[in-house]
């Protein structure tokens, strides 16, 4: 597995919507493996500010950002077929 990363802000209503249909997706065994560190901005700020992106929620996969900003459920299922 590669290693998957998201940011997200908990007050932001696109990351709770990601965050539901990701862990909606991970409930199909293709996807259950799957690990994603999940990174708060705020409460790790030093660490986000590392990264290059600006809005949330926001993926990397082994440290290449590969979806940022505001998503669809199928935006969400290619980031998880793309940490398989």
């Amino acid at each position: 597995m590669k290693k998957t990363e998201l940011f997200y802000l908990k007050n932001c209503p696109y990351c709770k919507q990601a965050i539901r249909w990701m862990n909606e997706l991970k409930a199909d065994p293709k996807y259950a493996d799957i690990q994603i560190k999940m990174i708060e901005e705020s409460e790790e700020a030093a660490y986000a500010d590392a990264h290059d992106y600006y809005y949330v929620p926001t993926f990397f996969i082994d440290d290449v950002k590969v979806h940022e900003g505001a998503a669809t459920k199928e935006q969400i299922e290619e980031v998880l077929n793309k940490s398989l």
